[in-house]
């Protein structure tokens, strides 16, 4: 499998929130050969917290994308630490009042990368879990002609109330430890890391799942050794006010809040026209099944297709479960077919 990583640099880019970048930087990763006709590709946007080293797992030969029929790019979004975010870019500070990042900035910076690197009008596919779901779903409703097929796996179009609740917790959680300033951290908040792990960890994985044990099944010797290895580093190589940022726009997260659509988010979603996959996990927690049902009954061309898994929101992304993993595969190959 070929692969090639690539810094994109935006020049004087202009946020959604206002702000000005004089340069902001798009870190991608491609898999694959692009086809002579450039109409072979695939884009999967990054996760909360997620690199592209991190959701590369399944893309190969016999993976859920394959790589010598597709041309798949992975672009880290904005915040991630990888692309232009507070820990790595001077003008990105969360100290500033009003900073932010929508997906709507991290589509028009895709969406500047495919036409001005690649020569790329036309997408085969935006495929994406959680928050990448949330952006293949944007990528629908601003660019509905360049998008011929959307798979968006355990996400959902606008984040619920439910939803912020559990995001307010986190930001919560981390603001509370000793280290935070009101604006920012000095030093390491070890109590918010911790906080915030276990939060997380009673969130992504459904009731069921805790009650099998499938926790003692990975090898976790008890609840604490799960939650110290299991959950605590995935936070902790973060810097936390990129944490912070891609909370912020996960919270934020509305296909309707642009220009374009002006909030009328009923319009947003029927203005999609990509033959959509929705395919929520029965068991998660916050992104419900019943609202990302409700936002494919909106949706022209949608199918509404579940994962029947008890690994809650994780199940979208089941590097550590085969079941599940076979269940998108062979959902996804169909959709391509």
């Amino acid at each position: 499998m070929s692969a090639a990583a690539g810094h994109f640099i935006l020049p004087n880019f202009q946020l959604q929130c206002g702000k000005v970048l004089s340069e902001a930087q798009l870190v991608y990763q491609t898999y694959g050969e692009l086809s002579p006709k450039r109409d072979n590709v695939i884009l999967y946007p990054t996760s909360y917290g997620g690199h592209h080293s991190d959701l590369d797992w399944l893309i190969h030969p016999e993976g859920i994308l394959d790589p010598q029929q597709w041309f798949i790019i992975i672009p880290n979004q904005f915040g991630n630490g990888l692309s232009s975010s507070p820990s790595n870019h001077p003008s990105c500070q969360l100290r500033e009042s009003g900073f932010w990042f929508t997906h709507g900035d991290n589509i028009r910076a895709q969406k500047q990368l495919l036409t001005e690197v690649f020569k790329v009008e036309k997408l085969a596919m935006v495929y994406g879990w959680s928050m990448g779901a949330q952006q293949a779903y944007h990528w629908g409703a601003l660019y509905p002609e360049q998008v011929e097929r959307i798979v968006a796996i355990c996400g959902t179009a606008r984040t619920t109330e439910h939803n912020q609740v559990f995001l307010e917790s986190l930001r919560y959680a981390l603001t509370a430890d000793p280290c935070w300033q009101g604006d920012h951290f000095e030093g390491i908040p070890e109590r918010g890391y911790r906080a915030f792990a276990r939060i997380y960890a009673s969130w992504a994985a459904s009731q069921a799942y805790y009650r099998e044990g499938l926790h003692y099944k990975q090898g976790f010797a008890s609840l604490e050794d799960y939650l110290l290895r299991g959950w605590e580093p995935n936070y902790r190589r973060h810097d936390p006010h990129d944490l912070l940022s891609m909370l912020e726009t996960w919270r934020c997260c509305d296909i309707s809040n642009n220009p374009l659509y002006q909030g009328d988010y009923d319009r947003a979603l029927q203005s999609i026209t990509a033959k959509t996959l929705v395919m929520p996990a029965t068991t998660d927690l916050y992104f419900t099944p019943e609202d990302c049902e409700a936002e494919a009954k909106q949706i022209p061309h949608a199918k509404y297709y579940p994962i029947p898994s008890i690994w809650g929101h994780r199940a979208g992304n089941p590097h550590q479960n085969p079941t599940d993993e076979a269940f998108i595969k062979k959902a996804v190959r169909d959709w391509l077919a």
